[in-house]
């Protein structure tokens, strides 16, 4: 840690970027949530990052990083690399400075992402295959143009801005045993754990990773990591730790939960259905952490850090669709029929008269396996809830036909 020593950003530090950024940003709100408090056993408090302009907490760190800027660096611009909310942030306050922005956004940068960030005035870059790509493309552009380089995450001043969530956290005067806080480069977490280790010693920070993507906890361990795949939390999904912010965490002695696709779906979901309010699968994972490990956070006063609510719409449909068939509400039944007019209207009247909604029906002659004077139907239904389901699956065998549910 010495090697950074002079790097780290101080409580004080942090406070300055409080000062720089007021009336800027916005202090979101930190509230309780008494559902998700009786769904997991622990006592949660949200941080509504979500909640900021750009919808993400790195509005935070890129107004307190370009604030910082010489005259000079200013009039000659900056550049940056993102996955999207770094992006969008740098892009704003850009924008906002009058300091021309040119972002690099790796090829797989989800498209709303990439439209908000030049809605901004950036100058987008679509190019590389992932994050690290994206930043040695953005450092040749950085050297050839004279430019100024803003870290997502790596860099004092980002950490310090992202610190400034810590100390609204801490100034909100609630005890807290543990702040699970999502982990990507590094640097939000690095900014909260150094904020609440001097305001708030007591408290754990705990950081949560997505399985695909655990770079810092094998840095952290020493271990070999082999980051990559399609996770739904791009946010996080980060192969190359910051030196600095390895560091930090280090020092933090920070615990690091790994957490499954599914798991994160269930929690983009859950923030939706219950909180009312969009979270990204980055700023869902620390939800997904309470979710994937109950017993270690069962009654305890727990806040969560909802970093982002930047996703595709698209992908959210698709994510809520899954839950509610990982929920039994939406499934799909295989029903044999004769193959005679006014079977079709039967099986749906059966389905109507229990309450069951047909989103989808296929009807088919060919499959071989049932005979040429019979038919076949799979129907996507939407019911109550599981048992609901089981109730009309009931209805149809009872009228003396063959029905089972498919996966």
């Amino acid at each position: 840690m010495t090697q950074f020593a002079g790097d780290i950003p101080t409580l004080d530090d942090i406070r300055a970027a409080g000062r720089v950024i007021a009336g800027q940003v916005v202090k979101t709100p930190f509230l309780h949530s008494r559902t998700l408090s009786a769904i997991t056993g622990a006592d949660v408090y949200i941080k509504f990052e979500n909640l900021q302009f750009t919808a993400s907490f790195k509005d935070r760190g890129a107004l307190n990083k370009l604030t910082s800027l010489t005259s000079e660096q200013r009039k000659h611009g900056v550049i940056a690399m993102s996955a999207g909310n770094h992006a969008q942030g740098v892009a704003y306050h850009a924008q906002r400075l009058n300091i021309p922005a040119t972002i690099v956004m790796p090829e797989s940068t989800p498209f709303i992402k990439a439209q908000q960030t030049e809605r901004f005035g950036a100058e987008v870059i679509l190019k590389g295959a992932g994050l690290s790509e994206a930043g040695q493309i953005a450092r040749e552009i950085e050297a050839a143009r004279g430019l100024t380089f803003v870290h997502p995450y790596d860099d004092p001043k980002i950490i310090a801005g992202q610190g400034t969530i810590g100390i609204e956290i801490a100034e909100a005067g609630i005890p807290l045993d543990a702040v699970i806080v999502p982990v990507g480069g590094g640097g939000l977490v690095s900014g909260i754990g150094l904020a609440m280790q001097a305001l708030a010693p007591q408290t754990e920070i705990v950081g949560v990773e997505a399985e695909l993507f655990p770079a810092m906890r094998a840095a952290l361990r020493g271990e070999p990591a082999h980051p990559g795949g399609a996770t739904i939390a791009e946010g996080i999904a980060v192969s190359k730790m910051g030196d600095l912010t390895t560091a930090i965490c280090r020092a933090l002695d920070l615990d690091i939960i790994l957490v499954s696709e599914a798991a994160i779906e269930r929690a983009i979901y859950l923030f939706l259905t219950i909180e009312k309010t969009v979270a990204e699968g980055a700023g869902a994972a620390p939800l997904a952490a309470l979710l994937a490990e109950p017993t270690r956070f069962k009654g305890k006063r727990v806040a969560l850090i909802l970093a982002g609510g930047n996703i595709d719409p698209r992908l959210l449909a698709s994510v809520i669709m899954r839950e509610l068939i990982r929920d039994g509400r939406i499934f799909k039944i295989a029903v044999d029929i004769e193959d005679l007019p006014g079977q079709l209207s039967r099986v749906a009247g059966l389905i109507a008269k229990c309450g069951g909604s047909i989103l989808e029906v296929q009807h088919g002659r060919l499959a071989l396996d049932i005979s040429a004077k019979h038919a076949f139907l799979e129907v996507l239904i939407e019911a109550r809830d599981p048992r609901h389901g089981d109730q009309i699956c009931e209805a149809i065998a009872a009228a003396g036909l063959r029905v089972r549910r498919m996966s």
